[in-house]
């Protein structure tokens, strides 16, 4: 999964990266949340009603 850039977000994932399917989310360059994409729910961190959102909206563009 390329970098993408959304609001003051930044959000990484990596092919071969071990399970469950998740995406990293900086902010100023600070791990703010690790989002299990699977099972919708964070693994490390926390994610605001806002950022909620925005992973849902990448989600269905299929980006993430």
């Amino acid at each position: 999964m390329p970098k993408i850039r959304r609001g003051n977000f930044v959000f990484l994932g990596w092919i071969g990266d071990h399970s469950p399917r998740h995406v990293h989310v900086y902010c100023k360059g600070r791990l703010v949340v690790k989002w299990d994409l699977e099972n919708s729910r964070a693994m490390k961190g926390r994610a605001s009603k806002k950022l909620r959102k925005i992973i849902d909206q990448l989600i269905d563009e299929g980006l993430i």
